[in-house]
C-alpha cells in the first residue's frame, strides 16, 4: 500500500495561512534568485520568518514549490490583461502586456537553473502556461484589431517569439530595455 501525501483541500485558507503561503512563495523566489537552485528549503522557511513544518504543509515538495513560483508569475501576467483592456485603449494594452511579458522572460531566465532542477520536469507546467499565454496574446490582438488601431498578418504568437528570440540571443545586461524598444517597432509596424 503506497502513502497518500498531503491532500489538497479546497476549502479556502485561513488568511494567516495564505499569507505565509504568499510569503514563501515571495521569499523563494527571491532566494532562487539570489543564490541559485542549491538553496534549501530550511533557508527558505527561515528568511520568510516560518517553521520549516510551516513550509512542508503549503509545499510538500521543493517541486511543488518550484511551481508555485512560476505558477504566481505566469498568473499575475494573465491577471493583468482584463486590467490593462479597461484602462487603455486595445493597443495600448498589447503594448503594456507585451513590456510585462519582457519581465517575465527576464524573470524565467533567472529561475531557469531552479526550473531545471525540478524532478518531474516541466513539459507539462509550460505546456499549460503555453495554452494561457496564447489565449492573452489572442484577446489582446483581437481587440486592436477590431478597435481598427492594427492590423495583423502575422501569427500573434509570432509577436512573443521576436520577443523571446531577443531575450535567447542576448543575455548581456540591457537586453530587457531592447526587447522592450522592440515591442515599440512591432507596434508601429502592425498600426493601421
Amino acid at each position: 500500500m503506497e502513502a497518500e501525501g498531503p491532500r489538497e483541500s479546497s476549502r479556502p485558507l485561513r488568511a494567516d495561512a495564505a499569507r505565509n503561503r504568499a510569503r514563501l512563495v515571495e521569499v523563494a523566489k527571491a532566494k532562487f534568485s539570489e543564490e541559485g537552485a542549491e538553496v534549501g528549503m530550511e533557508a527558505i522557511a527561515r528568511a520568510a520568518g516560518v517553521g520549516i513544518g510551516t513550509l512542508y504543509r503549503h509545499f510538500p515538495t521543493r517541486d511543488k514549490l518550484i511551481e508555485a513560483i512560476y505558477r504566481t508569475e505566469m498568473q499575475g501576467l494573465l491577471d493583468s490583461v482584463p486590467r490593462l483592456l479597461e484602462t487603455h485603449t486595445p493597443v495600448e494594452a498589447l503594448r503594456a502586456w507585451l513590456r510585462q511579458f519582457v519581465d517575465h522572460i527576464a524573470t524565467k531566465q533567472v529561475m531557469s537553473p531552479v526550473l531545471a532542477s525540478m524532478v518531474c520536469g516541466t513539459s507539462e507546467l509550460y505546456a499549460e502556461s503555453g495554452e494561457q499565454i496564447k489565449s492573452a496574446m489572442a484577446l489582446l490582438v483581437e481587440r486592436a484589431v477590431a478597435a481598427g488601431e492594427i492590423r495583423l498578418d502575422i501569427e500573434p504568437l509570432d509577436l512573443l517569439r521576436a520577443l523571446a528570440g531577443v531575450a535567447g540571443i542576448s543575455s548581456a545586461p540591457g537586453w530587457e530595455a531592447s526587447a522592450k524598444r522592440l515591442v515599440d517597432i512591432l507596434i508601429a509596424g502592425m498600426r493601421i
